[in-house]
């Protein structure tokens, strides 16, 4: 019945999402350099890929967003020093972050590792088994790339509560991402050291920017901090069993 929904209202949906996309006001990734350091003692580092997320559209810089947030409560609860690097494109989905993205990494590699991807998958209609293989395939490049790390994946956010998408167009886009979440939760589950981190934030006018799609500063700072807490843990229990 869900599935019959689901494509029942592919048309009247397509209208609201060619005037979403004409109409909806762009805002810009954050300001700064996508290269930063908190914190002191044992050096670790910290690389972020993907989305508009990364890039941190609804931040005014990237200490602020969500790559900078990670870091610093990673330096506080290890109790050391993040070098972080975030490399991010706004739009991008699974098939750019592979082509474009991932041959952006810097060539040393990380101990801590987060990706956002999946969002523009949903929107851009892109097939599930594409969306799936494009995943694992992302996932096992990182692990070639730094094959210690730990991999912290972002789930993809409700967009069912989204103010900027109308309805059914809201509803329509939020069983989309639902989907993808899961396949994404399944996929991940397969990984060594990949750790899944939902994005399932309340939205409110505080939680999201005045362009009704991306995180608030507020919302990054509370997402940072469940991010490195998930890793830290994590880290923690891979040091104990050594």
């Amino acid at each position: 019945m869900r599935k019959i929904l689901f494509w029942g209202l592919l048309p009247v949906v397509l209208p609201q999402a060619i005037y979403v996309r004409k109409k909806a006001p762009r805002f810009p990734a954050a300001n700064g350099s996508t290269l930063g350091v908190f914190g002191t003692g044992k050096e670790f580092r910290l690389v972020a890929i993907g989305d508009s997320i990364i890039a941190g559209v609804g931040a005014t810089t990237l200490s602020n967003a969500l790559v900078g947030q990670t870091a610093e409560q990673l330096s506080y609860l290890l109790g050391c020093k993040i070098v972080w690097n975030a490399v991010g494109r706004i739009g991008a989905d699974s098939k750019q972050v592979i082509e474009d993205l991932i041959p952006q990494l810097p060539r040393q590699s990380a101990e801590f590792m987060i990706l956002s991807v999946g969002v523009n998958d949903a929107t851009s209609l892109f097939r599930v088994p594409g969306w799936r293989e494009n995943l694992a395939k992302i996932l096992d490049t990182l692990r070639s790339h730094s094959p210690r790390a730990i991999f912290a994946v972002a789930g993809i956010p409700p967009l069912k509560d989204f103010p900027l998408l109308p309805q059914p167009l809201r509803a329509w886009l939020g069983m989309r991402g639902e989907i993808l979440d899961r396949i994404a939760r399944d996929e991940i589950r397969g990984h060594e050291n990949a750790i899944y981190m939902p994005l399932d934030f309340e939205v409110t006018p505080e939680s999201v920017s005045a362009d009704g799609f991306h995180p608030s500063e507020e919302s990054y700072r509370d997402l940072g901090e469940m991010m490195a807490r998930g890793i830290a843990e994590r880290f923690k229990m891979i040091a104990s069993e050594l």
